[in-house]
């Protein structure tokens, strides 16, 4: 049996950042990752993406993109590139090919058991991420055999795909991509759209992102909104990186030929059923986008910078058919695949302590699990940048102190009981 004080599950971004804040404050830790680093992005990314955050917003403690393109976006081989450079730094052991199996309550502290042997600690840190299994429909189980179905986590390119057309279920940041993608390699895409939220890649000249982070949008805290259950369930956003900054919603898609329709509610034996509610959740995006562009502007204006930016400008409402299609019958021969790109959800599968409500949902405070438990890299966890590469900074500083605060608490109640 090994000992050590923490333990942190998984060596991807959020996980390796926390490594950094531990060893500032002296913690004693090893780092178990189930595959190699930035595993996810190695192993579970199509080939084609990028990153949706520009390279200068590309950082980590102690670590910036230093390149020569600071407003491009990194791919996938830069992004590991990048966290390998940043993994060698580190003081802690970093054991990969080490899965975590079960994670249990022990005395003083945890069992973390493994496929290389156990650990007993007194703190763990779940950074495993929150796009571990994809979210499906249970109708999906009932497509007709000659229907390819597929979730992003399989897809890497068009290549891989059956000839014929394909239905694109989602149309957040995943949903929109793989679409343009698809119907770019000469394959009809149709593309089922429920809430989504829309962004331009640009806005007066500077990248969205900018635009978030000066206004302070994306350090909002945890405790700071209303509905902090909605704004977690908030769908990324429609973006795009490439070479060149282009903007990539619905209208752009339209143009190119992807035939919009409502979101997918039903599957009767061979014929899927779409809402009629493509043009309200169009236009509740156009609200939204509205309103947060409005706000900028405003942001602008007191911070003396509304003169020195190019004039205010609105994108174009969604155009969505006047007479959309509800349904499509697969028995006609016209879709080939299903991509559901409907959502991904954390596996918290091994974690046995009583952490979870009724939906089977982590329950946290900001990232404070239970006594000597953190978690790390869940969106919303603590701000509303937490999610992002360049969030983890904050989160694992602040996250890491309250862990070695407890740890001396800790440690005084046992020194008084010894």
């Amino acid at each position: 049996m090994k000992t050590v004080t923490a333990a942190v599950v998984g060596a991807g971004h959020a996980g390796l950042a926390m490594s950094h804040h531990l060893a500032r404050h002296g913690i004693d830790h090893v780092i178990l990752e189930r595959g190699e680093v930035a595993n996810a992005w190695r192993h579970q990314r199509w080939d084609s993406l990028r990153l949706l955050t520009p390279n200068w917003q590309t950082r980590l403690p102690g670590q910036a993109y230093a390149g020569p393109e600071p407003h491009g976006f990194m791919g996938m081989a830069e992004l590991i590139g990048f966290l390998d450079d940043y993994a060698r730094g580190l003081s802690a052991p970093l054991h990969t090919g080490t899965e975590v199996v079960s994670v249990r309550q022990a005395e003083n502290g945890y069992l973390v058991v493994t496929n290389q042997g156990d650990w007993r600690c007194r703190a763990v840190v779940i950074a495993t991420g929150a796009c571990r299994l994809p979210v499906v429909p249970a109708l999906a189980a009932d497509l007709p055999p000659w229907v390819n179905s597929l979730t992003p986590l399989d897809y890497r390119n068009p290549g891989q795909l059956a000839p014929g057309g394909v239905l694109v279920v989602g149309a957040s940041a995943t949903g929109v991509q793989l679409a343009d993608e698809i119907q770019r390699s000469g394959r009809p895409v149709t593309l089922a759209v429920g809430e989504h939220l829309r962004l331009p890649r640009r806005y007066r000249g500077r990248d969205i992102q900018w635009w978030l982070e000066q206004a302070g949008m994306l350090d909002q805290r945890f405790d700071e909104v209303e509905d902090l259950t909605r704004a977690r369930r908030q769908p990324s956003p429609q973006l795009l990186g490439s070479t060149e900054p282009l903007d990539l919603d619905l209208n752009a898609l339209s143009e190119r030929g992807v035939r919009l329709v409502g979101r997918l509610v039903g599957l009767a034996g061979t014929r899927l059923q779409f809402s009629g509610s493509l043009a309200v959740h169009c236009q509740a995006a156009d609200l939204k986008l509205a309103r947060l562009l409005d706000n900028l502007d405003a942001w602008a204006s007191v911070h003396d910078c509304h003169t020195t930016l190019p004039a205010p400008e609105r994108s174009a409402p969604t155009r969505v058919p006047q007479r959309p299609c509800l349904g499509l019958d697969l028995a006609a021969g016209e879709i080939k695949t299903v991509l559901w790109a409907t959502g991904f959800r954390p596996d918290f599968s091994w974690l046995e302590v009583p952490v979870f409500d009724a939906r089977g949902r982590l329950l946290h405070d900001g990232g404070v699990v239970a006594p000597g438990l953190y978690a790390m890299g869940l969106p919303f966890m603590r701000r509303r940048k937490s999610g992002a590469i360049h969030g983890a900074d904050d989160d694992a500083r602040e996250l890491s102190a309250h862990l070695a605060a407890w740890l001396a608490r800790a440690g005084r109640r046992h020194a008084s009981f010894a």
